[in-house]
């Protein structure tokens, strides 16, 4: 299964009311050193049109993803909506990840091999 697909996959799991960084869906994917592939699949529809790219975030919890919406607010339009406080913070939107910060846990990194087709070795 190609990367995007994967990419897919994990956002389309990511819960609502939390968020996830690049790094975090990359590793994931069992791709850990592609963090910046997830952002150009999220920018380019690569990982499919329903992937809620708005629950990405950088890995400092900032808002990153302005490029891909309609609007330069529009990610924390989506992110509020959602229930996730988001604040300003030296000119940029930033997210708490410690309180919305998505927490995996290895079930759930076992439920992803089985969905990509693989077993553990």
């Amino acid at each position: 299964m190609d990367i995007y697909k994967r990419i897919g996959i994990v956002c389309a799991h990511i819960p609502q009311g939390k968020v996830a960084t690049y790094g975090q869906i990359a590793m994931l994917c069992e791709k850990p050193q592609n963090a910046r592939q997830v952002g150009y699949a999220l920018k380019h529809g690569l990982a499919g049109a329903q992937v809620p790219a708005f629950r990405v975030v950088n890995a400092k919890g900032i808002l990153s993803g302005a490029v891909y919406f309609e609007t330069n607010d529009m990610q924390k339009q989506l992110l509020e909506e959602d229930g996730i406080e988001v604040r300003r913070v030296d000119g940029a939107f930033w997210v708490d990840l410690k309180r919305y910060g998505w927490k995996n846990t290895i079930e759930d990194v076992e439920m992803f091999r089985r969905l990509f087709g693989e077993t553990k070795k």
